[in-house]
């Protein structure tokens, strides 16, 4: 299977995915840190987290399939939210609790 679609089975397979720099127990850059302390604020205690220095093609891979280019990057019932930024501006805007409450 090639990394597009693997990509495309990890997010439209799991209500929350969350492509990070290390595992949610143990973020390896404070991007990450954030989005998984973010997640967490909003209820989302369960997800996918895919470790992307774990694998160079899912790194490169995954700013492919959503055209953006940084990691972390947050998939919601398929949908690409963003990185860690917009979560932030969407976290305090009360935008990213509506959308934790919708998910699958």
């Amino acid at each position: 299977m090639d990394v597009q679609e693997l990509i495309k089975q990890q997010v439209t397979g799991n209500p929350v995915v969350l492509y990070m720099k290390g595992t949610a127990q143990f973020p390896q850059c404070g991007f990450s840190a954030n989005a998984v302390r973010i997640l967490h604020a909003v209820g989302i205690k369960e997800f996918l987290g895919v470790d992307v220095l774990a694998n160079p093609d899912i790194r490169q891979g995954i700013k492919d399939y959503a055209n953006w280019p940084t990691v972390p990057q947050l998939y919601i019932n398929g949908e690409f939210i963003g990185g860690s930024d917009i979560m932030t501006e969407m976290y305090q805007s009360g935008e990213l609790q509506v959308l934790a409450e919708k998910k699958a």
